[in-house]
């Protein structure tokens, strides 16, 4: 009988043990390939969407009252600029749209779709059949879609309390402003429709931007901070113009970082079932040789060598994890449509699988490697078994093992003593048992748990984003008494508490950063700080892990922070983590907001409700207080 003919009929001994092992591994191959393809090629595929979109390495956005013929030679002449482009725009701060079942509020980017452009022309995915030339048609990046928006709905952007209604004449894919992650998205508008909006809109909203294409997209975070350094000097204490800026470096960090946590939960889903599988391989090894043993005397006297039947038993599992594998790395294809959709809706981009023969063998040698080592480790005591204690059970002449229960002398019921003697004469059984089913358990509820949180109740999901789960946002006027009031708003029915929560854009260190600015960060329900803790005096600042890495600094250092013509030393006390807008969040006190502003009272309130529909509270609201 061949090695080959020895482990199929281990296998077929087995069946129901084997069954079970593929569908372990065949899961774990799933998850294994597609967590590795995804986290391999994101990279690669933001890449080759920039390369094909012509989109800009860095954009530099500002009023249209800026001396641009200085900005545009600075850029055109930096080292490593290939193309360079200059444009009108509209811009409309903190906009809001509808998007999924919220609304959003986020910096609106208004282009003329009609324009001539050689950086990111349009290129529209989808498209409405209309011969008509209306001035209500808008263009909007491809994330909608998964917003719940179709060809021919109808948009609307709120902006300075008027509503500017629209109806969606296409999708287009864009990197980078194509999300709400960045804190500002693109849309196009045909002339017709640009040329009514800018007319209906105050001088402020006007503005331009340049964009830039470098040869090595790796220099644009240089590219930016440099410009932002070089005219921040040049305005000295003037009062400086509203200018923000991208590089597509941190705008790839920003829009991957979701999609590569999805892809480290599969992985991590993978070796957790992988360890299980490993830990049954185990368990059979153990089992069979010990069920085996005269079968194994049997082979050994019949001529039979030790390393024969240990690789008879390597590959009856070698068989099973290989099949399954390959079995797993084909409906893994099968599913990365469906993923592929998660990642679209992530980044705004059409993501386009590829076949990827390096990660499908990886994740087969992966779990081969795995199976060969344990397998081998489990079976390695068959070399020490001679034949004729194989052909007696195992049985060896003399057994000095202690008997902890022997029953002549043992108290209590003879089935206890009995099921105590077995489960110590099979204790590493029992072991491996143990841990298959604290293994099988955690996983389960560890995959309830992340469904829950993801699927049913995202709220613990999307504060690891960064938001702040307030049920209503108040604008305050500048001239109104905002103390006075959250005084009045305290008293009102099923309002459980309230907090001033600003976001303001300012600069650290050079910069960018939206800085959030309230009186006391413990009456916050989300606290976004991972390291360090939130500031508590005047004299404090929480930074974002992204605006930590571009500074160079972290816990403990001092950073100067600009806020309009005013800049001040804050004590950097903890690193958050955010996604929105683009990962540039910053925190400070209301006391250390008044170091740079003595008259800073805030403009933002957020609610918390209780007992009351957010619909019926504005409502209620506007009723007493008028507006919008």
């Amino acid at each position: 009988m061949s090695i080959m003919k020895l482990a199929l009929a281990n296998i077929r001994k087995g069946k129901s043990a084997m069954v079970s092992l593929f569908v372990f591994i065949l899961v774990a191959a799933v998850l294994l390939n597609i967590g590795l393809m995804v986290m391999t090629q994101i990279n690669a595929f933001f890449d080759h969407k920039v390369e094909q979109l012509k989109d800009p390495h860095v954009t530099i956005m500002m009023d249209d009252t800026s001396n641009q013929a200085e900005y545009e030679a600075f850029i055109a002449n930096y080292p490593g600029v290939s193309v360079e482009e200059t444009e009108n725009i509209i811009k409309m701060n903190m906009a809001k749209f509808d998007f999924g079942n919220g609304e959003l509020s986020n910096s609106v980017i208004l282009f003329n779709a009609d324009a001539k452009r050689d950086v990111a022309p349009l290129q529209l995915i989808e498209k409405r059949n209309t011969t008509s030339n209306s001035d209500d048609e808008i263009y909007v990046p491809y994330s909608f879609k998964n917003g719940g928006y179709t060809l021919g709905d109808h948009f609307t952007i709120t902006y300075q309390n008027k509503k500017y209604e629209y109806q969606i004449a296409g999708f287009f894919e864009t990197t980078m402003m194509g999300t709400s992650n960045i804190g500002m998205m693109k849309f196009m508008l045909p002339e017709k429709s640009y040329d009514k909006l800018l007319n209906e809109l105050d001088d402020q909203s006007e503005g331009m931007m340049i964009s830039a294409i470098m040869d090595d997209q790796t220099q644009s975070a240089k590219l930016e901070t440099e410009f932002m350094r070089e005219f921040q000097r040049s305005t000295g204490e003037e009062t400086i113009f509203d200018i923000e800026s991208l590089n597509i470096d941190l705008v790839k960090s920003v829009n991957t970082l979701t999609i590569n946590i999805v892809a480290t939960i599969l992985v991590t889903f993978a070796a957790i079932i992988v360890l299980i599988s490993l830990i049954v391989i185990r368990f059979r090894v153990s089992s069979s040789i010990e069920d085996g043993m005269v079968n194994i005397g049997v082979l050994k006297a019949i001529g039979y060598t030790s390393r024969q039947i240990l690789l008879s038993i390597i590959l009856q599992f070698i068989l099973v994890s290989l099949s399954a594998s390959i079995v797993g790395i084909a409906v893994s294809y099968g599913l990365m449509p469906f993923f592929g959709e998660i990642i679209s809706s992530l980044s705004g981009l059409i993501w386009s699988q590829s076949f990827d023969i390096t990660m499908n063998l990886v994740s087969i040698f992966f779990v081969a490697f795995c199976v060969i080592t344990v397998t081998l480790l489990s079976a390695i005591t068959i070399r020490k078994i001679p034949p004729v204690s194989a052909l007696r059970g195992g049985v060896k002449t003399h057994n000095f093992r202690r008997n902890h229960f022997p029953l002549e002398k043992a108290k209590g019921s003879l089935h206890f003593l009995l099921a105590m003697k077995s489960m110590l004469v099979h204790a590493k059984q029992n072991i491996m048992i143990l841990l298959i089913t604290i293994a099988l358990t955690f996983t389960s509820i560890f995959s309830m748990v992340l469904y829950y949180n993801i699927a049913s109740d995202k709220t613990a999901f999307i504060n690891l984003f960064g938001s702040e789960p307030a049920n209503v946002y108040i604008m305050v006027q500048s001239d109104a008494n905002i103390k006075e009031l959250m005084s009045n708003f305290e008293k009102m029915d099923h309002v459980e508490k309230l907090s001033i929560f600003d976001l303001i854009q300012t600069k650290i260190d050079g910069q960018t950063a939206y800085t959030n600015v309230t009186e006391d960060y413990d009456q916050l329900e989300n606290n976004i700080v991972y390291e360090g803790r939130q500031p508590k005096y005047e004299n404090e600042i929480a930074i974002s892990w992204v605006i930590s890495s571009q500074i160079n600094k972290g816990i403990g250092d001092t950073v100067e922070l600009k806020y309009g013509d005013e800049t001040g030393n804050f004590l950097i006390t903890g690193l958050s983590q955010s996604i929105g807008n683009a990962g540039q969040i910053a925190a400070l006190t209301m006391e250390g907001m008044q170091q740079l502003h003595s008259n800073y009272q805030g403009s933002t309130l957020y609610v918390y409700l209780d007992g009351i529909s957010n619909k019926d509270f504005i409502d209620n609201v506007q009723e007493e207080y008028g507006g919008p």
